[in-house]
């Protein structure tokens, strides 16, 4: 992990930037003290595993009740 002044990385924001996309961590210190760290974003939005995540969430509510109560009345019962 690199470090750099906030000076610096003001001038150099660009660079620390491209540094950040090829995976480098980069620390920005003022007054020697670690104020911001600039890392990679997480991996990103997986839509197929979100998919089979949600048909998951779906079969297992199947068969779950309320104990005979209808969500709806529960909300309603709460705006009174």
């Amino acid at each position: 992990m690199r470090e750099i002044g906030a000076f610096n990385a003001k001038n150099k924001l660009g660079a620390l930037l491209d540094a950040v996309e090829r995976g480098e961590e980069i620390t920005i210190t003022r007054r020697g003290k670690p104020i911001v760290r600039l890392v990679p974003p997480a991996a990103t939005f997986d839509r197929p595993r979100s998919k089979a995540a949600a048909t998951r969430i779906r079969r297992r509510r199947k068969g779950v009740t309320l104990g005979g109560l209808v969500i709806k009345d529960l909300i309603n019962e709460d705006r009174q």
